[in-house]
């Protein structure tokens, strides 16, 4: 018996969804150069580490890794500010790690269909990967709604209108990026991200009494729940009490 249009929309609606949703795309930049001036295998053992610090940082920022695009992910967020501070750590950790790259970004949030459980179709997935194309090397572009949910260490550095390929009309770009330090600053001791009183989103003290400064109630959660030696081990070679 044939299907009718009717039961076919109705089993198209049954597995689709609606929801509202962060979106953002991040890629190394100039990955294809770099296969190509130090070889496949330095260049795999580069994407390899950069895979690690997604996963390290989207892990204790509660995003969540969608999918894996060769050089690059799509990372989604239920909320906003979680992704944008991602995407910020992101850049910053690559561009000062060891083997520092340059990564691109675009991000923006919206309402999609979420199809079949695993995958988001809509508006703002492709305004999210058109701005990851428009992105020049170590920048973050974001559609208009991401500068509601800048955390205190970021900022707008650039607001711009761009007409995107398949779009009808120019939509208002920014560019964010860290906010620079106003006077004596202090790194986060979990992800590094140089902070002031002003900036900082929590705080905590080290065994010594000082002042911890954090992004995040998320870094400070990690700071306060890892390990610790035991108390015997404490100012010995092995364990040094100062940072402990």
């Amino acid at each position: 018996m044939a299907t009718s249009r009717a039961q076919t929309a109705g089993a198209w609606d049954d597995s689709t969804v609606r929801v509202r949703r962060s979106f953002a795309f991040i890629d190394l930049s100039g990955f294809s150069a770099l296969t190509e001036r130090q070889g496949d295998e330095r260049a795999v053992a580069l994407l390899g580490g950069f895979r690690t610090l997604v996963r390290e940082i989207c892990s204790r920022r509660g995003v969540r890794i969608a999918k894996w695009l060769g050089d690059g992910a799509m990372l989604v967020g239920v909320e906003t500010e979680p992704l944008v501070a991602t995407a910020l750590e992101l850049q910053y950790a690559a561009s000062t790690s060891r083997t520092p790259v340059k990564t691109t970004c675009g991000l923006t949030t919206g309402a999609v269909i979420l199809l079949e459980g695993d995958d988001y179709i809509g508006h703002a997935v492709n305004v999210a990967a058109r701005l990851c194309d428009l992105a020049a090397p170590s920048q973050i572009l974001a559609a208009e709604p991401a500068s509601e949910h800048l955390p205190p260490w970021g900022q707008v550095a650039r607001r711009t209108e761009v007409l995107l390929r398949g779009l009808d009309s120019p939509l208002t770009v920014l560019e964010l990026a860290l906010r620079p330090p106003e006077g004596d600053s202090t790194e986060d001791p979990i992800c590094g991200l140089p902070l002031t009183a002003r900036t900082a989103t929590a705080t905590s003290r080290d065994r010594v009494g000082r002042v911890l400064l954090f992004c995040s109630e998320s870094c400070r959660e990690t700071w306060e729940s890892r390990p610790r030696p035991a108390p015997d081990e404490q100012g010995s070679l092995r364990v040094p009490l100062i940072g402990s």
